[in-house]
């Protein structure tokens, strides 16, 4: 363990304030990574109010509306589904990105993802997945289905080979919810040429509730978080794929999946301090990938047991580590502690666990829910972040200095249908370029692009 320097920071934007509290320093996020040169800057200002009522964004930048809920796609195929989450941006050709995005979808879903011959794996899914792909200057080419007949897509993860994993946050089997199929896996779909990947589920990489995923590059290891906020919690993955090299549908080819044991730690929301480590890490088969008859986190690891953490969701890549979130524990639910937060990252090389940042709820203001759900490392340096909470709703950026900033506000309670009250943001990330930041706004579905001052 080292020594760990707490700080708290309260960040008050206009008549609606957010207060985070964090320990530690932010610095061990970045190494690695083009996030890894500071910028030199701590934010952006004050939000400006959006005389839309849509977003507020600090002077100087500006949003364009992509795409909303219940608007026809462009490609003609029905109408834009409800519930919008985790989004990628890749690359394509001539400048161009392709944006596809989850849809959340549960069987009582407002609009669901139109349901498209070869791409449709149970008719009564209503969840699945959306392209767009926009030009340099943001202007939507065209919008189509990219993957239907999965349920709850929450979060999921690209792929080096420019592909998306959508991951259904669902355990729920064939003869449930009118389902005709088992649910609660991950799909490969390839937003160019949604039909080159069709909808198969990668079994082998396990049947549970699942958030986000993240590939080590250089192994072709993919690691996979489970959200499960009811004890028990859920569990941290690797599967280690038997066509490491990649590709279209190599996944497809199966592989081995563990479950990480930490030892003397069942719980991660235990630990308090950043900067706290275990070495030896300890990666442990999973009995039964499929769960026929017991839920992952419930099968037998082994008289040492499994290392369980409450609300796994973001993941992503950095360097040569990856770094994963528990959203929040809480002690009443069964949790060893309390928190609004903590980011992790395992070192594969050292087989090290750290503990580097700790979110609450140890602070001046107290405002339940704020926790980090979706995360992604900023071109200029820092992670921006989406809240997943009650009341106003916010991406935060947060630079190695350990500054926390707003970055993007939802107005609420305007009343009006041109601008509902907002849900919380979801899905942001960058475009190759790094000139736009895409986000989503759960509900009332919308996709937005930013665009400013970025540096």
């Amino acid at each position: 363990m080292t020594d760990a320097t707490r700080r708290h920071v309260l960040t008050r934007t206009g008549a609606l304030g957010a207060g985070i509290a964090f320990s530690g320093t932010l610095s061990a996020l970045f190494e690695g990574t083009a996030a890894a040169q500071p910028s030199g800057r701590s934010g952006y200002g004050p939000l400006v109010p959006d005389p839309a009522g849509l977003l507020d964004l600090p002077r100087g930048f500006h949003y364009k509306v992509l795409s909303r809920e219940g608007d026809q796609l462009r490609s003609g195929e029905g109408i834009v589904p409800s519930n919008h989450d985790g989004m990628a941006a890749l690359p394509g050709r001539r400048g161009r990105t392709f944006l596809v995005r989850n849809h959340e979808n549960r069987v009582t879903a407002k609009h669901r993802v139109p349901a498209i011959p070869g791409i449709t794996y149970d008719p009564n899914g209503l969840g699945g997945c959306t392209a767009l792909e926009v030009d340099g200057r943001n202007n939507v080419l065209s919008e189509r289905v990219a993957i239907a007949g999965t349920a709850v897509n929450c979060a999921g993860g690209p792929t080096p080979w420019h592909t998306w994993l959508t991951c259904e946050e669902t355990e729920d089997k064939a003869g449930t919810n009118g389902y005709t199929k088992d649910h609660g896996f991950i799909f490969e779909t390839d937003p160019a040429d949604p039909q080159r990947t069709g909808a198969v589920p990668l079994t082998a990489m396990g049947r549970f509730a699942h958030e986000a995923i993240a590939i080590d590059p250089d192994h072709g290891t993919v690691y996979e978080t489970e959200d499960a906020f009811i004890k028990p919690f859920g569990l941290f993955y690797r599967f280690h794929p038997n066509k490491p090299q990649g590709g279209i549908g190599s996944l497809r080819a199966g592989g081995t999946l563990e479950a990480m044991r930490v030892p003397g730690v069942p719980d991660l929301s235990a630990v308090q301090e950043t900067g706290t480590s275990f070495g030896g890490v300890e990666w442990v088969p999973v009995p039964d990938p499929l769960a026929k008859e017991t839920p992952i986190r419930l099968q037998d690891f082994g008289p040492k047991g499994i290392t369980h953490a409450q609300k796994l969701e973001g993941c992503y890549w950095g360097g040569s580590c990856v770094y994963f979130v528990s959203s929040f524990a809480i002690s009443k639910d069964g949790a060893a502690g309390d928190h609004f937060g903590q980011v992790w990252r395992y070192e594969p090389k050292k087989r090290r666990l750290t503990l580097v940042v700790i979110f609450g709820p140890d602070t001046d203001v107290q405002l339940p829910g704020e926790s980090p759900d979706n995360i992604t490392l900023a071109p200029s340096g820092g992670l921006m972040v989406c809240e997943d909470g009650g009341g106003a709703q916010h991406v935060f950026g947060l630079d190695r200095k350990g500054t926390v900033y707003p970055m993007a506000r939802g107005r609420q309670n305007i009343g009006t249908p041109e601008a509902p009250e907002w849900g919380e943001f979801a899905g942001v990330t960058f475009a190759p370029d790094g000139r736009t930041m895409f986000v989503n706004c759960y509900t009332p579905g919308t996709t937005f692009a930013v665009t400013g001052p970025w540096c």
